[in-house]
Parts: structure tokens; sequence; C-alpha cells
């Protein structure tokens, strides 16, 4: 549970990262057809994870950005509408926040990789870029979605847990007398 504006923060960043580097890793081995290869996306090289990691810092500050605009909030309204804190599990609420997270950043980073990769560096011309997003979208929200799920929120979470746990408060041992 997040319970300081620092730790807000924290959390917002290190989801940003951990979900840029998830989809910069993904999208470069698909770029790179490590998936065509005998094992598939099992065959992960430290080439692959060099060019995923120098993408995801430029990303990550996209990701942070776009998802404390509007990402954040969209999601969260999204949870409002479907789920009653009071009465319903919090663990719900939380996945159905992350439901509605997802649902708007993965079309708009989508939208801001195709702008970026596709048009502006790949030289594909602007009309195509409707077709272009429409086909990252569909390649990159399962992946967004279950590496949300099951990858990038429980560790966050975890993270941000770690930094938050009270200690007990510790009985001073007296000090000795001279």
């Amino acid at each position: 549970m997040i319970r300081s504006k620092a730790q807000g923060i924290f959390f917002g960043v290190l989801m940003s990262y951990s979900m840029a580097l998830g989809m910069e890793l993904y999208n470069t081995a698909l770029n790179l057809g490590v998936q065509l290869q005998p094992g598939g996306l099992g065959n992960l090289t430290l080439p692959v994870l060099l060019e995923a990691l120098r993408e995801t810092v430029f990303m990550g500050i996209i990701v942070l950005i776009v998802s404390n605009l509007w990402g954040n909030r969209m999601g969260a309204r999204f949870a409002q509408k479907h789920c009653d804190p009071a009465k319903d599990n919090p663990y719900f609420c939380r996945l159905l926040r992350q439901s509605g997270t997802v649902a708007v950043m993965c079309p708009t980073m989508s939208l801001i990789a195709s702008i970026l990769f596709q048009v502006v560096l790949g030289d594909a011309p602007l009309t195509c870029l409707p077709l272009i997003w429409l086909g990252t979208v569909l390649k990159n929200f399962p992946m967004a979605f279950f590496w949300n799920f099951f990858f990038a929120a429980p560790l966050c979470h975890w993270a941000v847990g770690l930094l938050s746990r009270k200690k007990a408060p510790e009985e001073e041992a007296p000090s000795p007398s001279l």
C-alpha cells in the first residue's frame, strides 16, 4: 500500500521503467526476429537486452509522463465505475485499476512508438500511421496486459511494500553510567 508521496513517486518511476523494459525487450526481440529461431523468444541474447535497455531509457520517461498525465487517472476512473472498495475485495479493485490503466496506456504508447519508430525513424508515410498503430496495438496489448499483471505490478508493489514496512520501535538500551 502506498502511504506517502515519496512512495507514490518511487512506485510510478519503478512501474514506468519496468513496463518500458518489458515492452522494449519484447518489441526488440520481435524486430530482430528472435521469435523465428528454433526455441522462439527463449533465445534472448545479451545484444537484444542491451538494445532494449538503450530504448528503455527514453521510453521510460515517456511512459512516466503519459501515465501521470492521463493513464493512471483514467485507470482509476475505470476502477471506480466497476468497483466499490467498501464492498469489493481491495485486490479486485487494484486489478480493475491495472486493467483500466493498461487499456489506456497500451494504445497511447503504441501510437507514440509508431510515430517515433515507424514514421520518424522508419520513414513510413504518415498516411500509413492508422494501420501501423492498429497493428502495433494488436501486437503489444497481450504482452502489456500479462507483463503488467504478472510481473511489473507485483514487482513494484513488493518493492514499495519493502520500503513501507514499519520497523517495530526498538527499546533503547539504558546508557551506561559513568
